[in-house]
């Protein structure tokens, strides 16, 4: 055997063996199953309180990460974080160019690859997954996952503009369509079509306010009897002020890292098992039906088959409440409930914790929680990481969770993420 000029093996008729080829295929086929084999876990999550903040978008955002990287068990550098996802829908203009780079700036990750993640309400659910992909494709060993959202230093004609965006702009905004309306629309539908009621709602409102009462973080942290909820003031019909979640300021951010330096960092990760991802059309007029949400259906789906997992097998859920007719339907689209039943499960308390078949929301929900758009879909995993590993406080902690799920909606249903969350890794 010789060696050729270019460093290729030759045999004795000079034919190459190609062992530099093979190799360079083997090599690629390492990095292959490495990418398709490795897990992602959270080592670390934090928070800002949802409400009305005096601090901007700059503070709000040191404050989330601060909480967050103090929440990792060994001490954490955020120089050590590869990139940075951020949703924001950039309520009221503020910063609408380089959001991302600039709150990046302001919490010791300057320099990191980062970008803004803009997917109407659904945007940190989605910069959840862009974090959790870049890990499971090899390209990151540690990501950062955040939103965040300025929206009550607008005037009310204002705040009505920009929460009307993420609809259709043709054919509902400028009809005069808003929010509140689209979601009265789909609850006088449900209503009709499976003989659900306006009570039913108002049992998800009550809960969803108990949950949250006990949740330090939350925006609205009061308790709310059923007559008061059933009374309400009108918004739009059959929608009342209890069915409604507020406006709220808020930023959160969550930490993962990839099994092989996970314990780096911690000895108690939590598993991102899965993330499925799905959308719709956009305007109400052009679906098939407005009593479920097809972007609901397929990421769940998604999210549960590549976790190895079933509805039936979910401990909690925090679920997209942004009116209390989009949980009663998330009930349904994410399984917990069979169609149509979506009212029947909320008239049994199904979703109370530690008393119903799951837990929906055990951190009061966007109805009590608050619901800072951007914020909102780390801010649930901020919520399910805590209750995985214990932390929350006791009196609202569910018992003996091992599997957690969160339900991100853009908008009236175009867009969906949800991830599934659990104390072990898959199988």
């Amino acid at each position: 055997m010789i060696v050729a000029g270019d460093g290729a093996f030759l045999d004795s008729t000079g034919a190459s063996l190609g062992l530099r080829a093979e190799s360079n295929r083997l090599n690629q086929m390492l990095v292959h199953l490495r990418r398709v084999m490795v897990d992602v876990a959270v080592i670390g999550a934090g928070q800002t309180k949802y409400g009305n903040h005096q601090l901007g978008l700059k503070g709000m955002w040191a404050e989330a990460a601060e909480n967050a990287f103090a929440s990792v068990d060994q001490n954490f550098d955020p120089r050590q974080v590869d990139e940075a996802f951020i949703g924001s829908v950039a309520f009221g203009g503020g910063q609408l160019g380089n959001t991302a780079a600039l709150l990046t700036e302001h919490s010791g990750m300057e320099g990191v690859a980062v970008r803004r993640v803009e997917n109407a309400c659904a945007s940190s659910g989605f910069a959840l997954r862009d974090a959790w992909m870049a890990i499971k494709s090899g390209q990151a060993d540690i990501v950062v996952a955040g939103g965040i959202e300025k929206m009550n230093d607008l005037s009310p004609e204002r705040k009505r503009f920009w929460l009307g965006v993420s609809g259709d702009t043709e054919w509902e905004r400028l009809a005069g369509l808003t929010f509140p309306g689209t979601y009265a629309l789909m609850a006088r539908r449900h209503f009709h079509e499976h003989q659900s009621s306006h009570d039913d709602l108002v049992h998800i409102s009550v809960k969803n306010h108990k949950h949250g009462f006990e949740n330090q973080q939350a925006h609205l942290r009061k308790q709310v009897s059923f007559e008061k909820a059933a009374g309400g003031f009108m918004v739009a019909d059959p929608l009342t002020l209890y069915d409604c979640c507020p406006t709220s300021d808020g930023a959160s951010c969550v930490i993962l890292a990839a099994d092989h330096v996970v314990r780096q960092f911690t000895d108690d990760p939590v598993w991102v098992r899965s993330s499925g991802a799905g959308s719709d059309r956009l305007a109400l007029h052009d679906r098939p039906s407005i009593t479920q949400l097809v972007a609901t259906q397929k990421a769940s789906k998604s999210a549960y088959s590549a976790a190895g997992i079933t509805a039936r097998d979910v401990d909690l859920a925090e679920v997209h409440d942004c009116f209390t007719i989009a949980e009663m339907i998330a009930t349904e689209d994410l399984g917990f409930a069979d169609s149509g039943q979506g009212g029947i499960f909320a008239r049994n308390g199904e979703g109370i914790r530690n008393e119903g078949s799951v837990c929906l929301n055990p951190s009061g929900g966007l109805k009590s929680k608050g619901h800072p758009l951007g914020a909102t879909g780390t801010g649930q995993a901020v919520e399910v990481f805590k209750q995985l590993r214990g932390s929350v406080e006791s009196e609202r902690q569910v018992r003996d969770a091992e599997i957690g799920l969160t339900h991100n909606v853009g908008g009236s249903g175009a867009t969906c993420a949800v991830h599934i969350f659990g104390r072990d890794r898959n199988e």
